[in-house]
């Protein structure tokens, strides 16, 4: 039996929008860019595996835009680094194109920075 989480409710009547968890947006011209926004927790791992997958399988590069990132979880730092990993592995350039303060602060309170991928001191709030 496998368990699949149920996608947010993203339904407006939510009194407080910036307490929800937000799936990664993909860009549609360029599968290779992926933003981050809101909370990346548990509820939004998935969808962004799915991302990442399809930026691995169908883009010249990955590229993560994480500038508007206002918390980041277990699971979604999981990916990142397996990602990043799968990418070496395979010749695949990753890298970010934005980190925000709470991302960065996150990475390097993890001690997390070299195996994800972010330059010491790389906030790019954008």
């Amino acid at each position: 039996m496998t368990l699949t989480p149920n996608p947010p409710d993203l339904s407006p009547e939510l009194e407080e929008p910036a307490a929800m968890a937000i799936a990664p947006v993909i860009d549609v011209t360029d599968p290779g860019v992926i933003r981050l926004t809101g909370h990346a927790t548990t509820v939004t791992a998935e969808a962004l595996r799915a991302e990442l997958v399809l930026a691995a399988d169908s883009a010249a590069s990955t590229s993560i835009d994480a500038s508007e990132l206002l918390s980041v979880g277990q699971a979604v730092l999981q990916l990142l680094i397996a990602a990043r990993e799968d990418a070496l592995q395979n010749d695949h350039p990753f890298d970010f194109i934005g980190a925000s303060a709470a991302f960065s602060e996150r990475v390097m309170g993890c001690q997390l920075a070299e195996v994800i991928g972010l330059s010491a001191g790389k906030e790019m709030s954008l």
